[in-house]
This record gives C-alpha cells, structure tokens and sequence, in this order.
C-alpha cells in the first residue's frame, strides 16, 4: 500500500489507542488459553490472529478515553466484547456452513462443527469472567443483554432470512440484533465505566446501535455491487444463499405477480439457476432499490454523527464520526 496514503478513521483510531490495543491484545491471548484443552487456543487464535480491525474493542476504549477514564478496567471489557464477537463468529460459521472467513478456512472446516461451538462457549464463559471483574453490574447487565440480543438476532434472520414476508422492521430487528447490539454495547460500557453522564451514556448508545446498523446495511449493498477483492465476498453470494437483505426485500415489496414469482422460486424455494443473480439485479436495478439503500446507510451514518455532539470535545470524538462517513463511504 502507498505510504503516502491517508489512513483510514479506524486506523487512526487504532494509532490513537496504540497502547491500550497493546494490553488488550495481551490479555485475549492469556484469557484464551486453557491448561486442559489445548484445541481452545488453537481454535481461538486461528480467529483472533487472523488480522480483524478490532473494530469493536476499539470503540470500547475510545469511548472510556473520550469520557476521561484512567483506570483500567476498559481493557478487560473491550477483551469482553472480542470475546463476544469472536464467539459469535465461530457459531455463525457452523450455523451458515461457511468454509471461508476473512479470506482463511474457517475453524470448523479446519478441525470440525463441535471444535467451534464448544470454543465459542468457552469464550463466552470467558467473557462473562472478565465483566464480573469490572465490579460493575450494570456492565454487566448490557453485555449479558447484548449477548442474549445477538444470539436472539441469529435465530430470528434463520427464520426470516428466506420468507419473503419479511419486510424491513423485521431486517432491521435483526440487523440491530447480530451487528448493532455488540456496537451499541461496546460504546455504552466505555462511558458507565468512565463514569459519564447518563446523557453522555445514551449519546454513546444511540452511536453504537446506528453505527452498528449503517455498516451491517452497507455490507448487504456491497454483495451486490462491491469489489470481491476488497470485500472478500463474491457478488451475489447473499443471493445463492438465500438471505432477504434490505435490496431484495425492497425490490420484493414493490414486485409484480411475475416478479414476486421469480423471488418465490429463487429464495423461498432455493431453485436457482443460470441468470437468476443477473435477472435479480435488474429488478434491483428497476425499482432503485440498490441506491435506495444506500440512501438508508447514509441517514443511520448521519444519526450516528448527530448522536457524537452530547460527547466530550475530543480528538477521538472527530474520528468517531470520520469513521461513521467511512462506513457508507464504501458505497460510492
């Protein structure tokens, strides 16, 4: 890469937090290990070295520093929400079948389902270790939540996700469960641990949850219109597996008789075939649904931004909202 290039916010968030990813990353790996089960690092680490921006226990971190923290009880719950995030992943991979995860196999194809939902448990066991050394129940109280939300969120898309009587308040309930709830989290417990104001405490909420939903919404658009290369996903894969994401769903909600047919066969019932994604994209294309979800990942950004004016004046607070442009930025 150019060395001249501008860094990205959630690099300069990253050099910001330097030493605090430092003692974080040194405590997943002494939390992650085990004396007993040598596969659970081994699975673990697989994940967690596999090079992943630490996004969500950077925001646990930034928040403590905007809200003027100096102790250190930030690093055991961003350590907290890699854990929960981590855990998740290794459970989604088993769930979703996938073989590829930030362009490495994954841990269940690597060694087998019951290695990684087992390493997932454990690493939410470990999770819960670390919030109740905190001292604080009500850290607790919203990572237990946000872990309950998410695995809720899960269940609900594997329901909906190929019922095309999923309209958007159902996509959004899931969306706030599998992305939003860990951001909104991760951004909340910073500041009840800092101390803030219950204003300021809200204000890193709202953040967190619209933050969470714009970047989940603009990760569905770029499935079918993102580079593979910089995204790690074929175009079209949300499609050949059958996920209603917010471009489908909208292009469902205004389709003909014949159109509504053609979404019935290919999602519902799975009978894809040659020229199916081709035909879907011009629908999409047809009822402008592609940029109309761009537009919804620009105004959750812009809720994400507004939410930032009740924080501190702060230098991460600036690159808090760089990184809510940065998120829909991607949709250019």
């Amino acid at each position: 890469m150019d060395q001249v290039m501008t860094k990205k916010p959630h690099e300069m968030l990253a050099a910001t937090l330097s030493q605090e990813l430092d003692a974080v990353n040194v405590l997943i790996r002494k939390r992650m290990a085990s004396e007993h089960a040598p596969r659970i690092p081994e699975v673990t680490a697989h994940l967690v070295e596999a090079g992943g921006k630490r996004l969500r226990p950077m925001l646990t971190l930034a928040a403590a520093k905007m809200c003027g923290y100096q102790g250190d009880h930030h690093l055991k719950l961003a350590a907290t929400v890699e854990f929960i995030h981590t855990a998740t992943l290794l459970h989604d991979d088993v769930v979703d079948e996938s073989a590829q995860r930030r362009g490495r196999p994954t841990a269940n194809l690597l060694w087998d389902n019951k290695s990684s939902v087992l390493v997932g448990d454990y690493l939410f066991a470990r999770s819960f270790q670390l919030m109740v050394e905190t001292g604080s129940l009500r850290v607790l109280d919203i990572l237990a939540n946000a872990s309950a939300t998410i695995a809720e969120g899960e269940v609900l898309q594997m329901t909906a996700a190929s019922n095309l009587k999923t309209g958007e308040d159902i996509y959004l309930q899931v969306v706030r469960g599998k992305t939003a709830a860990l951001f909104s989290a991760a951004t909340e417990v910073g500041g009840v641990i800092a101390g803030a104001s219950e204003a300021q405490v809200k204000a890193l909420f709202d953040y967190g949850d619209a933050l969470g939903i714009a970047f989940q919404i603009a990760d569905d658009l770029l499935d079918y219109q993102g580079d593979s290369k910089a995204t790690g996903k074929n175009v079209g894969d949300d499609f050949r597996e059958r996920k209603l994401t917010l471009p489908v769903i909208k292009a469902v909600a205004q389709a003909t008789e014949e159109e509504r047919a053609f979404w019935t066969r290919t999602i519902e019932k799975g009978r894809q075939q040659d020229g199916d994604l081709e035909q879907a994209l011009a629908l999409m294309a047809k009822y402008g649904t592609l940029e109309a979800t761009r537009e919804d990942a620009c105004r959750w950004a812009a809720k994400a931004k507004a939410a930032l004016e009740a924080l501190p004046d702060h230098e991460i607070r600036s690159m808090l909202s760089d990184l809510a442009d940065y998120v829909v930025s991607r949709l250019s």
